[in-house]
């Protein structure tokens, strides 16, 4: 049958679906404007679509594709399809869980330590020639140990990041999400918020691990941000909307937070410009899951889905 996806993904996917005997097309390597995606989708015909994130998958998508069986998300969260019309077409969503979780886990910490020690800035700092001698009051930062480190939404990242800062870095953990998990609690000595504003007034560093819904968008706003406690850092490796971004500069700038990391924008590429004129935020450009090793799962997992749908057997990650 006929694959068509929407840009280059590793190589390991494609391979593995053109050993199952199906034929690939790629759009190439830049992302399709809406407009353009759905031309090619009706030129093409394909049977299944390995979309991207950035694609904006919709009823106008689905119906240029009447013979699509499976749209397949390279990514874990699908907050770019409308999953509903999919379900109305008989359409099966899928995604690639797990495989990314250590990643983005990794990458979350990475930001925690560059926000908290001021690398970005230090770095700058001295290469800008500014560096003059040992000052013991040059950009002073945050040591973790004994630290609260308050995760919100504590799913699989979520839960890999607690271990990783618990146990690297001595970090004591509150969490907060819809229910309490007692393995978690038993494992790192975790304390349970049924309240999100519980959560921020008492943690040092803040990270968010929520999808992105009609109830988290904005969920970070001027005064979520009033709650949090004064000097902390705030990260976002989840989805860019969930942030108010006008709403976090200004909590940088006022000194209610003393630094933010984030590497997911409301309005990728664009990164709001009072954000960019602050000193006291670290921006990665949505790298959290830029491996190798995951991103290569992630094709795999892709293929594997495609290649069970297509042979008339249940996806492996369907999206309900």
């Amino acid at each position: 049958m006929k694959i068509f996806i929407t840009r280059q993904i590793p190589e390991v996917g494609i391979t593995k679906l053109k050993a199952a005997g199906h034929a690939v097309i790629v759009a190439g390597t830049e992302p399709l404007e809406h407009a353009d995606l759905i031309a090619r989708l009706k030129e093409e015909s394909p049977d299944a679509v390995i979309a991207l994130l950035t694609d904006k998958i919709d009823a106008a998508v689905f119906d240029a594709t009447p013979n699509a069986k499976i749209f397949a998300n390279y990514a874990v969260g699908f907050d770019n399809i409308d999953l509903k019309a999919a379900k109305d077409r008989g359409i099966t969503i899928t995604n690639t869980p797990e495989v990314l979780t250590e990643a983005v886990a990794e990458h979350t910490a990475a930001l925690i330590m560059a926000a908290g020690r001021r690398l970005v800035e230090a770095d700058a700092f001295l290469r800008a020639g500014e560096y003059r001698s040992w000052d013991p009051l040059l950009l002073l930062g945050m040591e973790f140990k004994g630290k609260t480190l308050g995760i919100v939404g504590c799913g699989r990242i979520g839960r890999r990041l607690a271990e990783i800062m618990h146990h690297g870095f001595g970090m004591d953990i509150a969490y907060f999400d819809r229910k309490p998990d007692s393995s978690l609690e038993s494992a790192l000595g975790a304390r349970y918020a049924a309240e999100i504003d519980e959560l921020l007034s008492t943690s040092d560093v803040v990270s968010v691990h929520l999808p992105l819904t009609d109830e988290t968008r904005h969920l970070f706003n001027q005064e979520r941000f009033s709650k949090m406690k004064p000097g902390s850092i705030f990260v976002n490796t989840a989805r860019g909307a969930i942030v108010d971004e006008k709403a976090l500069a200004a909590a940088l700038r006022d000194g209610t937070l003393s630094v933010a990391a984030l590497d997911v924008f409301e309005n990728e590429p664009a990164v709001d410009s009072d954000l960019l004129a602050l000193k006291n935020v670290v921006l990665t450009p949505h790298i959290a899951s830029a491996t190798r090793e995951a991103r290569d799962q992630m094709s795999l997992v892709a293929a594997d889905n495609m290649i069970a749908v297509l042979d008339g057997r249940p996806a492996l990650n369907p999206v309900s």
